[in-house]
């Protein structure tokens, strides 16, 4: 899933008008996505026009209760994961990158 941040926001400076973004997760419809600095945070899904919606098919994929979008890459879906990895615990950040890695490539193939 790719995403394009819509307008200029003063609250994301580490954001980009105009940027394109790889979608590397969705919490509750908001886009987790490498940030200007490389940091996966969790934006409102508000910000950011849709440019290719395909969710990678390996994803795991929820809906809540209220009929929210949860998904994510197998190996980064589960609770407490990006706990782990802000808190520099060895396993997620390795299987954060090789994620991330991948999900470049098949974005990169996309455009």
């Amino acid at each position: 899933m790719i995403v394009r941040l819509n307008k200029k926001y003063g609250n994301y400076p580490d954001l980009t008008y105009g940027e394109y973004y790889v979608v590397i997760g969705i919490e509750a419809d908001d886009f987790r996505l490498l940030n200007d600095l490389g940091r996966p945070y969790l934006y409102p899904h508000q910000l950011f026009e849709v440019a290719n919606s395909q969710i990678p098919c390996d994803w795991i994929t929820e809906t809540g209760e209220d009929g929210e979008k949860y998904a994510y890459p197998s190996l980064l879906n589960r609770e407490g994961f990006f706990e782990d990895f802000f808190d520099g615990e060895e396993k997620a950040i390795t299987a954060f990158w090789r994620v991330v890695n991948q999900q470049l490539i098949i974005a990169a193939e996309a455009v």
